[in-house]
């Protein structure tokens, strides 16, 4: 078997235990508002880049890092929840999940989630800081937006964060959107401003998605300032 076969069929204390002692791990304390998130991630993102996997299609370990988006767009799912949520039967796809901030968010919310990326690690760190945080872990699954399942549907809510930085996701994500939302469902797109921002729009037009709000948040971190756009999405038609 496997190292990455072994991760996927750990839980909870064993499976935390299995990714430190496979990477070189660090604990970021993130602070989302009214909470603050452990998160559990590899030290150094660059000590994962693989050169087969560049090759292969340009793969590059971006999941590893803590990025702004994601941080403005789990503070927003925390404000969401209301004193005492609890689980629900409300259904949350996260694209893109990395080490699954925005999924901790959407889950502290109330939502049943399920957690996808291109890269199996990145999985097992979701499932693993979910586990941390919440004592369970959500659904995971590796998702390649190129060829995205028709069985993943039926969703209240779908939340991607920094996901516009090519061209080509900007054009695949708004069809996506439109196929696995559930009636009366939406979209949010966390954004600081990426290249791809302007074909995203125009391929939301193409599939009959609109924009029902845009509200840009501040984040100051260190060296680091960005302005996160924030876009809520939904069917035309509903």
């Amino acid at each position: 078997m496997t190292v990455v076969a072994q991760l996927e069929d750990l839980e909870g204390t064993k499976l935390v235990d299995a990714l430190e002692k496979r990477f070189t791990t660090i604990t970021s304390d993130v602070d989302i508002g009214s909470q603050i998130f452990s998160i559990l991630r590899p030290s150094n993102s660059d000590d994962l880049i693989r050169e087969e996997d560049f090759v292969l299609d340009e793969r590059l370990p971006y999941w590893a890092d803590i990025w702004p988006s994601s941080t403005i767009l789990s503070a927003h799912m925390v404000s969401l929840a209301k004193p005492g949520t609890k689980r629900t039967n409300r259904k949350g796809l996260e694209l893109g999940c990395g080490v699954g901030l925005v999924t901790l968010g959407a889950m502290f919310a109330g939502y049943d989630m399920l957690s996808t990326d291109y890269y199996t690690d990145a999985l097992a760190f979701t499932r693993a800081n979910a586990f941390r945080q919440f004592g369970r872990s959500p659904e995971a699954r590796m998702i390649d937006w190129r060829s995205f399942p028709a069985d993943a549907k039926g969703f209240d809510l779908i939340l991607a964060s920094d996901v516009l930085y090519e061209k080509e996701y900007a054009r695949l994500l708004p069809g996506i959107f439109k196929r696995a939302l559930a009636p009366g469902g939406m979209a949010i797109v966390a954004d600081p401003g990426r290249i791809g921002v302007p074909e995203f729009k125009e391929e939301c037009d193409e599939v009959g998605l609109v924009i029902r709000s845009k509200t840009t948040y501040p984040f100051e971190s260190g060296e680091i300032k960005q302005s996160i756009d924030l876009y809520e999405l939904a069917d035309a038609r509903s």
